[in-house]
């Protein structure tokens, strides 16, 4: 395991210094792209799991948090412009790489800032070495993926996934569930709360750009059939907040859809668990970026 500087002239970045983590992970070396900007205590940006995650969904709350912190955003294995490799994309993977990266890349304790599925990792983490955090925020969390949220049964979502990974069928299908105007019906339903204001053409094409990289559909199809579920229960996931010993916060977005409101009110109403309620849906940190720095300031700048 490795890190070297990257050259950016191939790169989507958001004006930090861009580098890449070399992680080995079932006999294959992956290219984890990361980026780093500012000075002071370090923060890792950890972004949504979804089609179209990459590190730039952190961007503008990166450019924010660099007059505070040393702020890396990575982008994960599978996503964005990391490796993307066939593998069996499950939880263990990026519990490993989690464990993996964070010591490799930083010296001391971090922040960690998080958003929806990547939630579940870093409470793994943190339960299991809390040494490694400071505190952790958690942006508009999740622990099911959608089609489980939607109703489907393991088998199904099982076999949806299988389809997808397909040579021939797969790739057609992906096509069609990552085409613009697709991209543009699911941010409109459930990740944007002003999409008329976020989803210009030049945005689109970003987003679809990104779906259409060389072995794109397998980490995503892992993630849309539920296969990146870290926990497969809500009282696995609340379990794992009252093991917690890292002070936590959670920001909910109050357009955020009615089952997923759900599930971060739960959060929420834990003990010792600081909680803020602002505008937005689940993708509240691409679109409120300063409205979150506003929420967690206090908390993040608060001595541990």
């Amino acid at each position: 395991m490795s890190t070297n500087l990257l050259s950016t002239s191939a790169t989507v970045g958001f004006g930090g210094v861009i580098q890449e983590y070399l992680w080995n992970c079932e006999n294959q070396q992956l290219r984890v792209v990361y980026e780093t900007l500012g000075k002071g205590s370090p923060l890792l940006l950890l972004p949504a799991f979804s089609s179209v995650s990459m590190r730039s969904e952190m961007g503008e709350l990166a450019r924010l948090l660099a007059p505070h912190f040393q702020v890396v955003a990575v982008d994960w294995p599978g996503f964005g412009e990391s490796s993307r490799p066939s593998l069996n994309y499950r939880p263990e993977i990026y519990q490993q790489f989690l464990s993996d990266f964070i010591p490799a890349v930083f010296n001391t304790a971090i922040t960690v800032v998080a958003a929806g599925h990547a939630a579940s990792y870093v409470l793994q983490v943190a339960v299991k070495q809390p040494a490694i955090f400071s505190r952790i925020v958690l942006l508009a969390p999740t622990w099911r993926g959608p089609l489980p949220t939607m109703g489907a049964t393991p088998e199904i979502a099982g076999i949806v996934r299988g389809l997808v990974r397909s040579q021939i069928i797969g790739q057609a299908l992906y096509k069609l569930n990552t085409v613009p105007s697709f991209l543009s019906f699911m941010y409109r339903r459930h990740v944007f709360a002003d999409a008329a204001r976020m989803l210009t053409p030049s945005f689109i094409e970003k987003k679809w750009q990104t779906t259409q990289q060389p072995g794109a559909r397998f980490a995503s199809a892992a993630f849309v059939t539920g296969n990146l579920d870290a926990v497969r229960e809500q009282s696995d996931f609340l379990a794992l907040v009252r093991s917690l010993s890292v002070p936590l916060m959670v920001v909910i977005g109050e357009s955020s859809p009615p089952k997923s409101r759900e599930e971060m009110n739960a959060i929420a109403a834990l003990p010792k668990v600081k909680s803020v309620v602002i505008p937005g849906s689940l993708g509240l940190h691409e679109e409120y970026p300063a409205e979150v720095l506003d929420a967690v300031g206090d908390f993040l700048f608060s001595p541990t």
